[in-house]
């Protein structure tokens, strides 16, 4: 690791939920997006989007500090390499969701090991999610982010051309539509709850819908996918839904994972603090190898293939 004053490291600590909310805040008044066309002064920005000028002034100054936005003279800002991220809808969605209702149950977050939102806001997210329709809406334009990656990585595996790929809460399905653009001889079904957004129209000839929980069952298929699933739920429902997909996947049947799995050691890793975004909101978790392993086989698979954002399992 760079090396770095303990100072400096314990203020990152201490002022993390301060940034975390603050480029929320700047998220959602879509300052990058006022800063795209250059520097503008801070009375303009803060006319134009609705915010009190000198709070507006104190919140991008403590930002630049840190090279999200610059000051390029007094009170007048422009956009950094980084700033410019935010820019796009998706990562604006997750500064949104992380300065706001993320932020909020991360404040009750404890070392009970259960979900602090449910004790924030009173509903799983699952069912605060359904009823806050602006958050559901900014939560999937969040998930889109990595779509060309997990795209990537499906495509990278050993295909034979004639196989049924069924994604298990596949949701608007982009990725798997993306697959079989790629490998016209593959096809596909998008499995997840009947109340999922999509658009069908999009999916062509060789890829269709179909409704249910993969706590009750999923379509027969040769390839199973589970793309950012898993990692949702604790090891008792994980096991729960590796097994549904076991009952009902051919011996022959392949599973594919798209988690990540924690690195050892002390290194920096975001998979370390996704991990503890899954505590916040499920009571889910981010795996080792080792617990990926174990995982796997209470579900009745055996990987053949760890790596990170990629699992390969064969049916035990």
């Amino acid at each position: 690791m760079t090396q770095r004053a303990p100072e400096a490291i314990l203020w990152d600590f201490l002022r993390g939920a301060l940034m975390t909310r603050t480029l929320g805040v700047v998220a959602d008044l879509d300052i990058a997006g006022a800063l795209a066309d250059g520097p503008r002064s801070v009375d303009e920005l803060a006319r134009e989007c609705g915010a009190d000028a000198d709070a507006l002034h104190r919140f991008l100054r403590a930002l630049a500090s840190d090279g999200m936005f610059s000051e390029v003279e007094p009170r007048v800002f422009a956009n950094t390499a980084a700033s410019d991220f935010l820019r796009d809808p998706g990562e604006r969605a997750f500064a949104h969701l992380f300065g706001g209702a993320w932020h909020r149950a991360v404040g009750d977050l404890d070392a009970t090991g259960s979900a602090a939102f449910p004790r924030t806001f009173g509903a799983d997210f699952w069912a605060w999610l359904a009823r806050h329709p602006d958050e559901r809406a900014a939560f999937d334009v969040a998930m889109e982010q990595g779509l060309e990656s997990r795209v990537r990585r499906l495509d990278s595996l050993d295909w034979r051309g004639d196989e049924t790929v069924v994604d298990v809460g596949g949701g608007n399905g982009s990725a798997l539509v993306e697959l079989v653009r790629r490998r016209p001889h593959l096809r596909g079904i998008v499995f997840d709850l009947p109340e999922t957004v999509r658009d069908e129209s999009a999916f062509g000839a060789r890829v269709e819908f179909v409704a249910g929980s993969f706590f009750d069952r999923v379509p027969a298929g040769d390839v199973y996918v589970l793309a950012t699933i898993l990692h949702d739920w604790d090891d008792e429902r994980a096991t729960a839904i590796l097994r549904t997909v076991r009952r009902t996947a051919r011996s022959d049947a392949r599973l594919v994972v798209l988690d990540s799995v924690i690195p050892s050691g002390n290194e920096p890793d975001g998979s370390k603090w996704l991990d503890l975004l899954m505590l916040t909101l499920f009571a889910g978790r981010e795996r080792d190898e080792a617990q990926w392993r174990e995982l796997l086989a209470r579900g009745g698979f055996e990987p053949v293939r760890i790596e990170d954002g990629l699992i390969e399992a064969r049916c035990r």
